[in-house]
């Protein structure tokens, strides 16, 4: 801890104090007194000029401690140099303002600590508490410094009913403020049966050890409340033990002389007295001093010297305890020099404080190791919880798996049933249209007779023609008076051949409708084969055949229609003409041109 912090938890005090109303801010005429004091006891130099300036009244309303902290820093804590003022004083000072206000004693005198007790252990709090506001001292702190005060006195505090204490209080487990501390030692619970005075020597004792840094070497830890650990030689023990008296032997004229030594971190100094009135001298300690054991000699036993780079002091102890725990003390003071540390106890209260945070970083790593371990227990027991989930889920799904295998097989099986039944009776239709192609043809080969005879009537027709023209050579002399019956039969010849081409155009018609219908009869041919192989596709394949035989019906049914019609009109304008009839004649002429309309339908089939 700096001077700056220590300076700064007692005017902070000294600031709460002034703050009647608690409001946080003070009024700026209290803070003028207090700056002044403040100046008295630190020996700095009064700068009034400063004072009124930071201080003028151009607003009358009270300071808070923001506020006033730039004033504090600037002009007060800046110039402060150490060990150029008493802090004694200066913590007197501050006491004395916040005591008045806080620090409530026993009215009837039974206060276990006296009035100046009361500031020396206010003094230790301010010492040991955190460095943070408002100033708590932690139960772990508590303890050590009750223990101090017990081991002073050779009483063993009871650390259970410390920790009892601590957990009534309400806010006891995070620390406890000055005024609480000094309640619990007024009220006499932890220092029963002990008589003021002895309390009064113990708190002095502990306060020189710690405030004042009068050197102390204990034999073990567990005097003071330690736990062991790293740092053995930094243990101390009973002020009496190394402040008291030694023989000490002059440089010039070698002679020995009682005197009271008191030893501090830096320097071992010596007085005519325990009072301290009038010093002797002191020797300085650094990192270049050395602690030896005389041997007996001169009358003196129990000898030992402190040798400094300019000089050696030759000391004599009481008995040898008394000289050994006086050579371990100043060891530890030439040892602290050489680390460069000023006070024992200030290295000491950095390292519980470093050991507490180590405490409080290991707690709440396992904390935070228990919260992750009780994560990962929730999370397994989630993720079991979601796996017997999925195996229901999955069992569930091969039930339903069995039972869609189960309907999609029977589906399949209808399926199968029905396409064999589709199949059937694309077979007996095929049967049924291979049926009716034979009577189609056994129909064509009928026709094919008629051309024939057809022909051979043409034939005969020739023949009659040519005897027809030998007769109209005969009757040449009638031509004259048939020459208008002659233009009309030219006409009806001119309709007979338009019919004649439209029967042609029919017949190719025809004869194209039946190659198309053998075309679409070896397509089905081949897909009734494929239907096995394809049962997917039966249906749609079985659609369209019946849609081509149906179409393929309709036109054979025409073509049969169409056939008979022109066997009527070729019968009708095919009937013999009788001679010496007029209309016969006639009609023997439109029977030379049947040949050739038979020839031409016998080519185009």
């Amino acid at each position: 801890m700096d001077l700056r912090a220590e300076l700064l938890k007692s005017i902070w005090y000294a600031f709460t104090a002034l703050d009647v109303e608690k409001s946080g801010k003070v009024s700026k005429s209290q803070l003028k007194v207090l700056s002044h004091n403040l100046y008295t006891v630190l020996c700095i130099p009064h700068d009034p000029v400063a004072l009124e300036e930071h201080f003028r009244d151009d607003d009358d309303g009270p300071v808070s401690s923001q506020g006033y902290m730039p004033y504090l820093n600037k002009y007060i804590l800046d110039k402060v140099e150490e060990g150029a003022f008493v802090k004694e004083n200066f913590d007197e000072l501050c006491w004395t303002l916040t005591a008045k206000k806080n620090y409530k004693p026993d009215r009837n005198g039974n206060s276990v600590v006296s009035h100046q007790d009361a500031f020396k252990l206010w003094c230790l709090f301010n010492f040991l508490s955190e460095d943070k506001y408002p100033l708590v001292m932690v139960p772990d702190e508590v303890e050590y410094l009750l223990k101090k005060i017990c081991t002073a006195m050779n009483v063993e505090l009871n650390s259970c009913e410390l920790e009892d204490y601590l957990s009534q209080e309400p806010q006891g487990q995070a620390g406890l403020t000055v005024w609480q501390f000094l309640d619990m030692v007024n009220s006499g619970r932890f220092l029963r049966g002990i008589e003021q005075e002895a309390v009064s020597m113990a708190v002095e004792e502990v306060y020189q050890e710690v405030i004042e840094d009068v050197l102390k070497q204990a034999r073990s830890r567990h005097v003071l409340g330690h736990k062991p650990g790293p740092c053995p030689a930094l243990v101390l023990i009973p002020v009496s033990r190394v402040q008291g008296y030694l023989w000490k032997r002059g440089q010039l004229r070698r002679n020995w002389s009682e005197r009271w030594f008191m030893l501090k971190p830096s320097v071992l100094s010596y007085y005519m007295s325990e009072e301290q009135k009038e010093k002797k001298g002191s020797i300085a300690l650094d990192k270049h001093c050395c602690v030896e054991v005389l041997p007996d000699r001169d009358g003196k036993r129990c000898m030992f010297c402190v040798k400094t780079p300019s000089r050696t002091y030759e000391m004599s102890a009481s008995d040898t305890r008394q000289r050994q725990e006086w050579t371990l003390a100043i060891q530890t003071a030439i040892r602290l020099q050489a680390e460069g540390k000023k006070s024992l106890h200030k290295d000491l209260k950095q390292k519980r404080r470093e050991q507490r945070e180590q405490r409080e970083q290991r707690r709440a790593a396992k904390e935070e190791e228990t919260q992750r371990l009780k994560q990962l227990q929730e999370e397994k027991e989630r993720k079991l919880q979601e796996l017997e989930l999925l195996k229901e889920a999955q069992r569930q799904a091969e039930i339903l798996l069995q039972e869609e295998e189960q309907r999609r097989r029977q589906q399949h099986e209808e399926m199968q049933r029905t396409l064999e039944i589709q199949l059937r009776e694309a077979e007996q239709a095929r049967a049924s249209m291979q049926a009716e192609m034979v009577l189609k043809e056994a129909e064509a080969e009928r026709q094919r007779k008629r051309i024939l005879e057809l022909e051979a009537m043409q034939e005969r027709l020739q023949e009659a023609l040519q005897q027809e023209v030998k007769a109209r050579q005969d009757e040449e002399a009638v031509r004259y008076a048939q020459a208008r019956l002659l233009a009309e039969e030219e006409e009806k010849l001119k309709q007979l051949m338009k019919l004649k081409e439209e029967q042609e155009e029919y017949i190719i018609k025809t004869q194209r409708e039946k190659q198309v219908l053998k075309q679409e009869m070896e397509n089905k041919n081949k897909c009734l084969e494929e239907a096995q192989k394809q049962l997917e596709e039966v249906r749609l394949n079985r659609q369209r055949v019946d849609e081509d035989v149906m179409a393929a019906q309709r036109k054979l049914r025409q073509a049969s229609t169409n056939v008979k019609h022109w066997n009527v009109q070729m019968n009708r304008l095919m009937h013999p003409i009788g001679p010496g009839d007029k209309r016969t004649n006639v009609s023997g002429v439109f029977a030379g041109y049947q040949p050739l309309l038979s020839r031409r339908d016998s080519s185009l089939k």
